[in-house]
């Protein structure tokens, strides 16, 4: 999956699970680092059904997956 729609799954399980997990955050907020979407997960996973512990596992994965992008420093 590309860097895009990674970070689209990842909105959609946010906005999903906002008002559940994530009520105390800003209805705008989305994570910017990884630090914060790593914040985020951990939320919706403690505070999450099971269909979001799936959720997040994928998403987990698809971010852990080495990128074949040229790499800034090259």
């Amino acid at each position: 999956m590309n860097p895009v729609d990674v970070q689209s799954a990842l909105h959609r399980l946010i906005d999903e699970y906002r008002s559940t997990c994530l009520w105390f955050l800003r209805d705008d907020y989305y994570p910017a680092t990884a630090s914060e979407r790593e914040r985020v997960l951990g939320l919706i996973e403690r505070h999450g059904d099971a269909a979001a512990l799936r959720r997040v596992a994928e998403i987990r994965a698809w971010l852990s997956q080495p990128s074949s992008e040229t790499s800034v420093a090259s």
